[in-house]
């Protein structure tokens, strides 16, 4: 019985790598869907999986949260894990994917919720700006802000792993990426260019590019909608697995659930004797040699 991955919007949902991977459940907004209909919905998710992960954008309406906590109370679940992330939602799209990937791997629920936070420093999720003018979520210098009014002027920003910001054009280095095996997903917005699918990717070494379509959230996320988003990710679900399984398992003090880390993403409880071990030596050698 798979554990069951939800997400709150349709638009993180991307279409699978392979016809193992199974969907994803919809956890609606209130305006969508009453109260009632909600519960039903995520009783049966119960019933069929045991266990629901959710994964909850940083930028989601108070409201929205609000109903996922009221369904978590009135059903008196310690079932349903919901799991706040930072990652820009392109990059939030493609780590549900991976979630949904391992869901029907021999992992406990306890693990796919905490591997969530694993994966998530192996995501290099970023954007292709027309400005930065309005960006909050990335470190951005006042030179950036002024240059930012120039005609033309492109950005090439990385929020994730760590914060990165470069001008396009200007020769003043790149954009550091991942050094192991990647493929990269590109989700174009009201911006024309062929930077990320041709010298991203050639930088990068990506071994193959996804399209997809922008996910609505995007704009406000990256505060301009002339935008180009892309997210480098791994896509082998034996890579994935290989690199949860060599993490050491612990028990949750609280609720009991076996889980990987130091937190549990079912109750919130924290391990503080142990920290997460990231064991980048299970990854694949970078096209590169690395």
């Amino acid at each position: 019985m798979p554990t069951a991955i939800a997400v709150t919007s349709a638009d993180l949902v991307l279409p699978p790598n392979d016809r193992q991977t199974p969907p994803a459940a919809l956890l609606r907004a209130p305006d969508d869907q009453s109260l009632d209909d909600a519960l039903a919905e995520t009783t049966v998710l119960l019933e069929q999986h045991g266990h629901v992960v959710v994964l909850c954008p940083s930028s989601l309406p108070a409201a929205h949260r609000m109903r996922l906590h009221t369904i978590r109370a009135v059903l008196e679940s310690n079932r349903i894990a919901l799991l706040g992330t930072d990652l820009p939602p392109l990059g939030l799209a493609v780590l549900v994917r991976q979630l949904r990937q391992l869901s029907i791997c021999d992992f406990g629920a306890g693990v796919i919720a905490s591997a969530a936070r694993l994966l998530a420093h192996y995501v290099y999720a970023g954007a292709l700006l027309g400005t930065v003018a309005r960006l909050d979520r990335v470190p951005v210098s006042l030179k950036s802000h002024a240059k930012s009014w120039l005609p033309g002027a492109q950005f090439a920003v990385l929020a994730n792993p760590r914060p990165q910001l470069l001008r396009i054009g200007t020769g003043d280095g790149r954009i550091q990426g991942p050094d192991f095996v990647t493929q990269l997903a590109v989700a174009n917005g009201q911006l024309h260019s062929e930077w990320v699918t041709g010298t991203l990717a050639h930088q990068w070494q990506v071994r193959g590019v996804q399209e997809t379509l922008l996910p609505a959230d995007s704009p406000g996320w990256w505060g301009t909608p002339k935008l180009i988003e892309f997210a480098a990710f791994l896509p082998d679900v034996s890579v994935l697995y290989q690199l949860v399984a060599s993490v050491r398992r612990e028990v949750c003090t609280w609720c009991g659930i076996q889980l990987i880390g130091d937190r549990c993403g079912f109750c919130s409880a924290t391990l503080a004797r142990h920290a997460v071990r990231e064991p980048a030596a299970a990854l694949p050698a970078g096209p590169h040699g690395t």
